[in-house]
């Protein structure tokens, strides 16, 4: 009869995890597939540290128990293994309205209803996730606001230096004026010809559009995976643009050098991550009131906020941006101000308190 070496296998396992002490392990655990999910764990663990937290290796979490596990993306929950871990449970929720239309959202708002006892704590990111999720009836204090933060010196201000040589290396115009987008809004991790309408990609070219007349050297850039069907729809249009992906995220503010206006025309939200990054970078905002969004961006003070849907506003406040550029200046200023207020070092005073309960600093 043949051996199963299973058994004794996970037993060594076990033994090496027996001996930590309760609740002073975490697991941080991320969907390989998302960079932004990825580089927010890098952060946390960060945070975790300058708490004096331990954080622990991913592969010894079914092998322990009594530690604390953190879930980068509320999709985890999901599965149901994480309810039978003898762990405490927290998770990011960063956006998912119920009742908007993917079946996946009313799921998710159900496993807080029906487990909430299970979940120790909830990360949110922004004032309208946090109001959804106390509706569940989780306890208030499992419930902690904070934001998606930025390294702010990762995305310093556009110069006029910095925007040509950006535009230069992209083979952009010089006299462009260039609309940005780096989000991810095709369904899936292909070409993404069909679009993710939470992300809005239909709002944002009916935008583009509206101005392209008044605008004629409007060149739009793009960065993220599955952009087809924005790429398809302003090809129709005839209006230019240019996609660079960025293999490496810190990257990513090259591109932000070359813009003149950054647009968000998203209907559902958790960050954007854009938000914090164009504010940092000097570069006007226009975006829908989304996200983390409707609780940084005061209109005409640092940025520009519309409705949801709002095309006609949109459009209206990047020509806004186009006509009268410098007349921006003062609520870059501001912008910037809003961007260092939440480096990811300003909020640990924020994961410091998630923490307290959840897991334990060494000693």
């Amino acid at each position: 009869m043949p051996v199963d070496w299973r058994v004794p296998l996970r037993g060594l396992l076990r033994s090496r995890t027996q001996n930590w002490p309760d609740y002073q392990r975490l697991f941080l655990i991320e969907d390989r597939s998302s960079w932004v999910i990825h580089w927010e764990m890098m952060q946390l663990a960060d945070a975790a540290s300058r708490s004096g937290i331990k954080t622990a290796h991913p592969f010894w979490m079914p092998h322990s128990k009594n530690q604390a596990v953190f879930y980068g993306s509320q999709f985890f929950l999901l599965a149901q293994d994480w309810i039978t871990r003898p762990h405490r449970i927290a998770t990011a929720y960063f956006h998912g309205k119920p009742g908007t239309g993917p079946e996946e959202f009313d799921l998710l708002y159900q496993q807080v209803v029906k487990h909430h006892e299970k979940i120790s704590r909830l990360q949110v990111s922004h004032s309208e996730m946090e109001q959804v999720l106390l509706e569940t009836g989780i306890a208030p204090e499992k419930v902690h606001r904070i934001p998606i933060g930025i390294q702010c010196d990762l995305f310093p201000r556009q110069t006029p230096a910095s925007k040509q040589a950006s535009r230069i290396s992209l083979g952009i115009a010089e006299d462009a004026f260039v609309v940005g987008s780096f989000q991810k809004d095709g369904e899936g991790w292909g070409d993404g010809d069909e679009p993710k309408l939470i992300k809005g990609p239909d709002v944002f070219v009916q935008s583009l559009e509206r101005i392209r007349d008044v605008v004629p050297n409007l060149h739009v850039l793009l960065s993220g995976p599955a952009r087809g069907y924005v790429k398809k729809e302003l090809g129709k249009l005839g209006i230019p643009f240019t996609h660079h992906s960025v293999k490496h995220y810190p990257d990513i503010h090259r591109l932000y050098a070359a813009l003149d206006c950054y647009l968000v025309a998203s209907r559902q939200e958790g960050g954007p991550k854009a938000v914090l990054e164009s504010m940092s970078s000097g570069i006007p905002l226009v975006t829908t009131r989304v996200g983390q969004a409707m609780d940084m961006v005061l209109d005409g003070v640092n940025g520009f906020m519309c409705e949801v849907e709002d095309v006609d506003g949109l459009a209206e406040r990047v020509l806004q941006v186009f006509r009268k550029s410098e007349e921006c200046n003062p609520m870059l200023s501001e912008a910037r101000k809003v961007a260092e207020a939440n480096d990811y070092q300003q909020l640990d005073p924020l994961w410091q308190t998630f923490f307290d309960g959840f897991v334990e600093a060494s000693v």
